[in-house]
């Protein structure tokens, strides 16, 4: 049964204060048939992640619309290019990432990665990195991911790799392998699982995209749907 608004709102409020990273936030929550709306200031673009992600975990959510800025001190203002020398330094120093394949853009504070990298969690780094640089206030990851193994997908490697993990349920998974790409097609419980399948995907060898078409179905409906996903995953 859905939540009441009220009762989601307050849910998702006392799931960010619990949040010791957010503790000097200034985060609004407003709540709207499952949908959750973020708004408010941080000082730093992971706060932004943080909160969300936060707010997706907490029961009887279905989404969240993120409106949450970023707001500086004067004392920690840098302009454009200083702050593009600060992200290629963080590049540097952080093993996850290989600054001599990524290119960075910065206008108005908004910082643009481009490039090639061989692993998905390389990217997922880069982005970690700028986020907590103070002074940008939002990352644009468009770098590809190019790994240089010939490794075989396979769709059996795929639901090996998924049925590994316990929080995942396959049934209504529908899983299509072509070449280096990964389709998922179907419906899971919440988007905590939507997101650890493709989790899951992006750490196997050789995968260079992940497509998440997965739906999030809501209790009520995910039984009268089940059957349905169920005979469209035997066609595959």
């Amino acid at each position: 049964m859905m939540k009441k608004n009220e009762i989601l709102q307050r849910d998702v409020q006392d799931a960010l204060n619990w949040e010791p990273e957010l503790n000097t936030a200034q985060i609004q929550v407003s709540a709207n048939n499952g949908l959750i709306t973020l708004s408010g200031f941080v000082d730093l673009p992971e706060k932004k992640t943080k909160a969300r992600n936060t707010a997706k975990q907490v029961p009887g959510v279905l989404g969240v619309l993120e409106n949450i800025k970023i707001k500086t001190n004067s004392w920690e203002y840098q302009n454009d290019h200083d702050l593009a020398q600060t992200i290629i330094k963080a590049f540097k120093w952080n093993w996850n990432t290989v600054n001599d394949t990524i290119q960075v853009q910065v206008k108005n504070g908004h910082v643009t990665l481009t490039g090639e990298l061989e692993w998905h969690y390389q990217k997922e780094g880069a982005t970690k990195a700028v986020n907590n640089v103070i002074g940008v206030k939002g990352v644009d990851n468009n770098i590809c991911i190019e790994s240089g193994l010939n490794a075989t997908i396979t769709k059996d490697s795929i639901k090996g790799a998924l049925q590994g993990h316990i929080a995942i349920d396959l049934e209504g998974i529908v899983i299509q392998v072509f070449e280096n790409e990964v389709i998922l097609e179907g419906r899971v419980d919440s988007r905590y699982q939507k997101e650890l399948a493709a989790k899951i995907i992006w750490k196997t060898p050789g995968v260079r995209n992940v497509v998440n078409n997965l739906k999030i179905i809501h209790e009520n409906t995910r039984l009268t749907l089940g059957l349905f996903y169920k005979q469209l995953a035997k066609l595959y």
